[in-house]
């Protein structure tokens, strides 16, 4: 079963790093954000990943092109040109790079990546997200239900505190939870290859009349999760991601 990642936005509101390069290659931790959600998905022993790129997507290529040496220490014959990795580190993934333009919206990319699919059930995230979904939960889910798309509902954090006032007085400062907010779309979709047929061209976002088409026509199910998840939006995002990170805390890491 593949893994589609959509990874061509431009990322202009963390434009403090994506001047050099794609949202998805800002990094947690010394690592893209783009590999961390990939480690998600192997973790639960999905590993070909099909990757939507656009906006600076030769950095993701020359990423994934130069994996394997970076995570080997290595040999080099100078001579000869010669190249001998060693303590091969790497992982055991597939990954196809497609490039589905620079400013095609979300439903136009994921139009182009269906033919990639193999005419089966897939998964389709942001690449700019993480979380502690329990992906095989959310297969079983969508295989029970059997219609086209299955949707993961989350509940993020509230930005600021709450106020409790009594006349002028705060009588409870405190963070909203995530159980006071509301249900929002997570992304981390399962979808079916028709739902190519509710995508009419490169300029359709996923998040509009695809999404609505489907909701009206009872095709879109919302699998409910209750734990942790962070899109990268920010600046301020990824500060919290990465002293997340640095503490030894991150929730996402599920993997030794």
């Amino acid at each position: 079963m593949k893994v589609g990642i959509l990874a061509g936005g431009v990322g202009s509101r963390l434009s403090e790093e994506t001047i050099v390069k794609p949202k998805p290659m800002v990094e947690i931790g010394g690592r893209p954000i783009l590999w961390h959600i990939m480690m998600h998905y192997a973790a639960y022993g999905f590993k070909n990943f099909v990757i939507a790129l656009g906006y600076k997507g030769e950095v993701i290529k020359r990423y994934m092109a130069d994996y394997c040496a970076l995570e080997s220490d290595m040999v080099v014959d100078l001579g000869s040109g010669k190249v001998e990795l060693h303590r091969h580190h790497s992982q055991d993934w597939k990954v196809e790079l497609i490039d589905t333009g620079l400013h095609t919206g979300t439903g136009g990319r994921i139009k182009r990546l269906v033919p990639h699919m193999g005419g089966e059930t897939f998964f389709m995230t942001w690449g700019d997200g993480v979380s502690t979904v329990d992906l095989r939960a959310l297969l079983a889910f969508h295989k029970r239900h059997g219609k086209i798309a299955t949707v993961t509902a989350v509940r993020p954090p509230a930005r600021f505190g709450r106020l409790d006032l009594e006349g002028d007085r705060v009588a409870r400062f405190a963070e909203k939870p995530q159980l006071e907010e509301g249900w929002i779309n997570g992304a981390f979709f399962v979808l079916e290859p028709a739902v190519a047929d509710y995508i009419d061209d490169d300029s359709t976002m996923f998040e509009q009349a695809p999404l609505e088409r489907l909701a009206r026509d009872g095709q879109l199910m919302a699998w409910r999760h209750e734990g942790f998840w962070q899109c990268m939006d920010t600046l301020r995002d990824k500060v919290r991601l990465e002293q997340l990170w640095e503490s030894g805390r991150a929730p996402w890491k599920i993997w030794d």
